[in-house]
């Protein structure tokens, strides 16, 4: 079994190239759907967000096939002239990315809360799908959890929180403030909820958009105006600032519409979708200011910041040897379950003799045995887990297997194994 890695983030490539690679859910139903038609494909999970898009599988250990081509045919993209943006990762090195990023420690807002969500999403989506297998399902999870130790254990909090944190705190030190303005937030998912809370937060008044075909209740934060997704051109001359968040494959705000707006005052126009929601086009205008979420950046020069930062490294490097004890041994733990049964039974069956000139009932001396077996079987796992640390991968395997293969001779020839003492009388092993 392999674990493979591959995809587009924003260290290599900029908006327009990974809004080229970036995937809406009716997409990645597809991909899924695609991909594990592969029978040496066991699992996969997607996770696509506004700085990357990773292609997670779980394969046979000899699979001979491009992740990377895979992907770029199913997008009909290609390879070669994206292969430059794309990165690829196996074992060890997609492990320990995964668990960076669910901390946020891959982010460009170093510490972000939003991917560690987006993270345990992207496995509750592909589990809704029926792609993962047994070995992403724990390598997420796992992941998941680390993140959220990270959280615990260390202060990564900026003033930076998020995306939209950022990009208001970097417009007040360019000497825009929100407070007492009108701001319409443009989508009404994750990301346009928080922006929509962080607004109001920031003292702003907020309006959100909601499209018509919603049905039943839309969920907006609790003081947010609403208007019909399609009044927003009519609203945008009243506002002191925008901010787009959709998933939507079509611009939100076209240069076309917009030229014809009659605004007097500058609008800030933050875009925060990849694809892109709003017409680069209107950067042009005269009015506007657009921002699109490669604008934004963090400083990590804090010393309790760095401080911070190498606790989270070592968290993530600790969590991580974790999984990796668990998926280097998920092959042997049948055996190892064998090897302590067995021992359980054999210290059991050697006492019984011996206990049964103890002064007890039968149901006192059957407790006592059933204790007697759970302790050599806790020994035995307890011998077995110190073993596995001190011993290589090789050296473990080998030891297991002769064990077993003791146990089998034992069962075979009925002969048990016993030490000599000096009288030369047998005593029990």
């Amino acid at each position: 079994m392999a674990i493979w890695m591959v995809g587009i983030d924003h260290n290599k490539a900029n908006l327009d190239i990974r809004s080229t690679f970036s995937l809406t859910t009716k997409k990645m139903a597809a991909a899924y759907e695609a991909f594990l038609r592969r029978k040496d494909i066991d699992g996969c999970v997607i996770l696509s967000t506004c700085n990357r898009m990773e292609l997670w599988l779980s394969t046979d250990e000899d699979a001979r096939f491009s992740p990377f081509a895979l992907l770029c045919s199913f997008l009909a993209v290609d390879a070669d002239k994206y292969r430059r943006y794309s990165v690829e990762r196996r074992g060890e090195d997609a492990v320990r990315h995964l668990f960076r990023l669910a901390a946020g420690l891959e982010s460009k807002i170093v510490g972000e809360d939003q991917v560690i969500t987006q993270v345990g999403d992207a496995l509750a989506y592909a589990r809704s799908c029926y792609a993962t297998d047994n070995t992403l399902e724990v390598l997420f999870r796992m992941a998941v959890t680390a993140g959220k130790r990270v959280r615990t254990e260390t202060d990564l909090s900026t003033a930076d929180r998020s995306v939209i944190h950022t990009a208001l705190d970097m417009l007040e030190k360019e000497g825009i403030s929100v407070r007492g303005k009108n701001c319409m937030v443009i989508g009404n998912g994750m990301m346009g909820r928080i922006s929509s809370q962080t607004l109001m937060d920031y003292g702003a008044a907020v309006t959100v958009t909601v499209r018509q075909y919603h049905k039943g209740v839309v969920d907006i934060p609790q003081g947010c105006a609403r208007i019909p997704y399609d009044d927003r051109y009519r609203l945008l001359p009243d506002c002191d600032m925008v901010v787009s968040a959709t998933n939507s494959p079509n611009y939100t705000l076209t240069l076309e519409r917009l030229k014809d707006l009659d605004v007097n005052h500058e609008i800030p126009m933050i875009d925060l979708a990849v694809p892109r929601d709003i017409d680069p086009g209107a950067e042009a205008l005269p009015w506007t200011r657009l921002y699109d979420v490669d604008a934004f950046h963090i400083d990590l020069q804090s010393e309790k910041f760095k401080w911070n930062l190498e606790k989270a490294e070592a968290i993530m490097e600790e969590e991580r040897e974790v999984f990796l004890n668990w998926y280097t041994g998920r092959d042997l733990v049948p055996l190892i379950q064998s090897l302590k049964q067995q021992a359980g039974t054999d210290v059991a069956e050697r006492m019984t003799p011996y206990l049964k000139h103890a002064p007890l009932d039968g149901e006192d001396l059957e407790q006592l045995v059933t204790e007697v077996e759970g302790a050599a079987s806790r020994m035995m796992n307890n011998l077995l887990f110190e073993l596995r640390k001190k011993l290589s991968e090789r050296a473990f395997q080998d030891l297991l297997d002769a064990m077993n293969e003791t146990f089998s001779d034992e069962r075979v020839t009925g002969k048990k194994p016993y030490l000599k003492e000096k009288t030369g009388a047998q005593k029990w092993i």
